[in-house]
């Protein structure tokens, strides 16, 4: 299958870096992707799915991405939590919205180390590595500590088991109007619902969240999302 044409929309060294991870999705994951279905691992939601797509890109649709930056730039974001870094699409998308606005910093993690180093070296490509600090390791330790306030958008884009946790250690220093966006929560596989009550919990209005959601179609398949703001 031929690579997708994207319509250059950043500065050339952000959109080669783009294209290329595309690029390379369309090529390479999809070889991952069989020796996980070998394995009886099917979706993001099941446990070792993401240990065995560790060599995988695993990108955010090109149309979300937009959005990601849509979003962050319409909003101002200074100061972004990311939950996922992969190799960085998303990553870059967040990062070209607050050089935009002027500046910022995004706290980005990854629990594999190779996958954090792949990320760093396509963000130094892009001209976009001093706006993000990657850190590597479980999650709710990573991002217990020294976390710019007031945060203007979590992006949660990983083991789907862990997005309420992770929103709920974020959430102190979450702002009013500040956005919760996650990828693919509709993937409940194997983990006792706990994808279900992330869900759940931004639906209840008592729990100070609008939210809303939409869905992108890539490579014929659809994808889905949920965009919440704390009101």
């Amino acid at each position: 299958m031929a690579a997708p044409v994207f319509r250059p929309q950043f500065p050339p060294p952000i959109q080669r870096v783009i294209e290329r991870l595309y690029a390379e999705t369309i090529e390479q994951d999809p070889q991952a992707r069989n020796a996980a279905l070998a394995e009886g691992l099917r979706n993001e939601g099941q446990a070792g799915f993401y240990e065995a797509m560790t060599g995988a890109r695993m990108p955010v649709t090109p149309e979300f991405g937009n959005l990601l930056y849509v979003m962050a730039r319409a909003s101002g974001a200074r100061h972004v939590v990311e939950f996922g870094t992969s190799f960085g699409v998303s990553t870059l998308f967040l990062a070209t919205a607050l050089r935009d606005n002027g500046g910022g910093r995004i706290v980005s993690t990854e629990l594999f180390p190779a996958k954090a180093e792949r990320a760093e070296a396509n963000l130094r490509e892009a001209g976009l590595a001093d706006l993000v600090e990657i850190r590597v390791g479980d999650a709710l330790e990573t991002l217990r500590h020294d976390i710019d306030e007031p945060i203007d958008l979590i992006l949660l884009d990983a083991a789907k088991d862990l997005y309420l946790d992770v929103l709920r250690l974020m959430e102190p220093r979450l702002r009013t109007g500040g956005l919760v966006v996650s990828d693919r929560a509709d993937l409940d596989g194997g983990d006792g619902g706990r994808a279900a009550a992330y869900i759940a919990y931004l639906a209840h209005v008592e729990n100070g969240y609008r939210m809303a959601n939409i869905a992108t179609q890539a490579l014929g398949q659809t994808f889905l999302h949920d965009i919440a703001t704390r009101v």
